[in-house]
């Protein structure tokens, strides 16, 4: 059986993330790595068990969320869909059932702003959790008089919070920005795109989505 602990502990996946961090490492972009997906795989997981989602589609939204950025070692461009097609031939080579795959793929293949949708539950869990993984921790330049719109936005992340209410109707990604690296203002102006997108993935899940940052609600 094919499961996210099977998939993370095999070498040649492994591989695939390594090298795609590597390539947008050499591009200049935030940590993609090991650290990111994990966080994203536990957080779509949970957001959808928290929904009273059976374990069989927890399971698959975090497989999709340990695969969802392979396809950055090809290019950053359309790289949710090379990773949806990546993700089909390494899933099928491992004899994943094809319902199972299809799932998988469509939420890879739907995760970037630029043409995601979210087609289902899966897809629109990863969506959530991928975009809300905004922090300090994924900057790699330590040069900070050389830092670029997305490197000081994501440095001014002390803290972020992906949270739904209990009565399951409403889900909050709250924000800590210190505003001596980056205005709020920045903020939106390089994630409008993905906060819109992540209205339509909760939306797609029954919930209103809010945005708090620095404990005033913008969204």
């Amino acid at each position: 059986m094919i499961t996210y602990d099977s998939l993370r502990r095999d070498s040649d996946i492994k591989i695939y993330i390594e090298r795609a961090d590597a390539a947008l490492g050499a591009l200049g972009y935030t940590e993609h790595c090991f650290a990111h997906v994990g966080r994203v795989s536990k957080v779509a997981g949970d957001l959808l068990r928290d929904l009273g989602m059976d374990e069989k589609t927890v399971e698959l939204a975090r497989i999709a969320g340990l695969l969802h950025d392979i396809g950055n070692v090809v290019n950053r461009v359309d790289h949710s869909q090379s990773g949806a097609l990546m993700a089909f031939r390494l899933l099928d080579r491992r004899n994943m059932p094809v319902e199972d795959i299809c799932t998988v793929i469509t939420a890879i293949g739907n995760h970037d702003e630029g043409t995601g949708v979210p087609i289902d539950n899966v897809s629109a869990a990863l969506i959530l959790a991928d975009k809300s993984d905004v922090r300090r921790s994924r900057v790699r330049n330590n040069d900070m008089t050389t830092f670029d719109i997305h490197d000081r936005v994501n440095y001014s992340v002390t803290n972020s919070l992906l949270d739904l209410n209990k009565d399951k109707t409403e889900l909050c990604l709250s924000l800590t920005v210190d505003t001596q690296y980056s205005s709020i203002m920045d903020y939106f102006e390089i994630f409008l795109e993905r906060m819109n997108l992540c209205r339509r993935a909760a939306e797609k899940l029954g919930l209103r989505f809010r945005l708090v940052i620095n404990e005033q609600f913008i969204l």
